[in-house]
């Protein structure tokens, strides 16, 4: 068994730490955001382009209460996050995963936005994965 030098056990928590704080800050982006579109396809449906022949063809009023559903949830995990519950980070990397299908299947109605949104979530799930305790 070897002993781990202090340094660079500090190191690698200070690591950890930060990258798990970088998951809650995009986490928490990625919530609001989320909230507000899901608000403005709720309120107005003018924002977003339709698409008569798509597969996955729902009215853009139920996509917006899916996407703030998705935003409220992801701010809560967020915010365990913020206080590194490991319950936060599984339904971290979970959130993050039904973030990316929403947005890809919304891709036809907000395509340069759900572009954005799926990378973000990405980035979320990357960074929650590579933590360790």
């Amino acid at each position: 068994m070897t002993a781990i030098h202090p340094s660079r056990r500090s190191a690698s928590q200070a690591w950890a730490t930060g990258l798990t704080a970088f998951a809650a800050v995009m986490l928490s982006l990625a919530g609001v955001l989320a909230v507000f579109r899901g608000i403005m396809a709720i309120a107005n449906d003018d924002v977003f382009v339709s698409t008569p022949n798509y597969v996955f063809q729902f009215d853009l009023t139920g996509w917006g209460w899916i996407h703030l559903a998705l935003g409220v949830v992801a701010l809560g995990v967020s915010v365990g996050l913020f206080r590194e519950a490991m319950w936060a980070r599984v339904a971290g990397v979970a959130i993050a995963a039904f973030v990316i299908i929403a947005n890809f299947l919304s891709l036809p109605y907000y395509p340069v936005w759900s572009v954005i949104m799926i990378a973000m979530s990405a980035f979320v799930i990357w960074a929650l994965c590579v933590v360790r305790d």
